[in-house]
């Protein structure tokens, strides 16, 4: 077994029955999981275990805590407020209301991401070590059609990369300190701003970037990222989005939500002024007991949050009763769902 907080293992039995036991580190709590063969029974540090288990031959003992494979049922392993048994019980409402809670199609929501992103890593193919890659962080933002937009300078090594073989890839973290987080890939090939798009594609990047006065300086110069194809993976957290590609096509039709605009001023004035409130909407809407729960972004069809409960920490999708067709519908929707989680007590 693996030692460490949520870290999964394989037990057996000399059958050859496999079971996944999670490895417990608070003192005192147990876990039952009934599978083909047996059960998986977790246990504290306390010994013996209970009176007459049935053994099927596997006994791991990992640091200060027993994982026995044992046949039949305990009918004292009971569930109270804190243990393994109300742990799944809470996984088991979220994922219900995950599956549930509406999201835009995944091509709007990727092209959505991209929108709102300012920084990414631009991976190229290396002029100075021939046939190796090279990674760069690099601003950009992205224009009307959905186009990535560099502003680079002549002397940097990624423009020299791109000028020598304009195949790239530009790789953005929806979260850059969730690993599990959604990861986009847009491949293409880059190609130079013409001067007479110089200053178009110079309003869109100071739009995202107020403060890169630089661009005006003599060896900068303006490049776009040609897509053609876009790839995205979500992890644990974002798991209902799943994994897949566009291509250039489908990619540069989808729309940007326009309520995913409004995320920072409306994310920004609910943590700061109403973060109670945020708590009792995510507590109604998903039955979940929260005991934190932070607005992380928007779209027209709802919000994310990150919510924790005894120790756990998920981010969770809480739609809206409607869509949302301009800001003050954000508004006008939150209060109607914090009057319902209110009149619910």
């Amino acid at each position: 077994m693996m030692g460490g907080g949520s870290e999964r293992s394989l037990v057996g039995d000399d059958d050859g029955n496999w079971w996944k036991a999670a490895v417990m580190t608070t003192s005192g709590r147990q876990q039952r999981m009934t599978s083909t063969g047996g059960d998986v029974v977790l246990l504290s540090s306390s010994w013996p275990p209970p009176p007459n288990p049935s053994f099927l031959g596997a006994l791991v003992v990992t640091g200060s805590f027993t994982a026995l494979v044992v046949t039949g049922s305990f009918t004292s392993l009971t569930a109270s407020p804190g243990d393994t048994g109300i742990d799944a019980d809470i996984h088991q409402l979220i994922q219900t209301h995950q599956d549930k809670a509406s999201r835009l199609p995944p091509v709007e929501e990727i092209r959505t991401v991209l929108d709102q992103s300012v920084r990414g890593m631009l991976s190229t193919f290396s002029q100075k070590y021939e046939g190796y890659p090279s990674g760069s962080m690099i601003d950009f933002a992205c224009g009307s059609d959905g186009t990535p937009i560099l502003a680079v300078s002549s002397l940097a090594v990624h423009s020299k990369d791109l000028l020598s073989n304009p195949k790239c890839s530009l790789l953005v973290a929806r979260d850059p300190e969730d690993r599990t987080d959604l990861v986009i890939t847009l491949h293409g090939d880059a190609v130079l701003v013409p001067e007479k798009d110089r200053e178009s594609a110079r309003i869109e990047y100071l739009k995202r970037h107020p403060n890169a006065f630089w661009v005006d300086f003599g060896d900068f110069q303006f490049m776009r990222i040609e897509p053609k194809i876009v790839r995205y993976v979500s992890g644990v957290a974002t798991a209902l989005l799943g994994s897949g590609e566009f291509e250039k096509e489908l990619y540069k039709a989808a729309k940007v939500d326009p309520i995913a605009q409004f995320s920072v001023p409306v994310a920004s004035h609910m943590n700061k002024d109403h973060g109670e409130d945020t708590k009792a909407i995510v507590q109604h809407i998903t039955k979940v007991p929260v005991e934190f729960a932070y607005m992380l972004d928007m779209d027209s069809l709802g919000f994310n949050v990150k919510a924790g409960y005894q120790g756990n920490t998920w981010k969770l999708r809480i739609p809206f009763s409607r869509r949302a067709e301009e800001r003050k519908d954000v508004k006008t929707l939150i209060v109607e769902m914090l009057q319902a989680a209110k009149a619910s007590n």
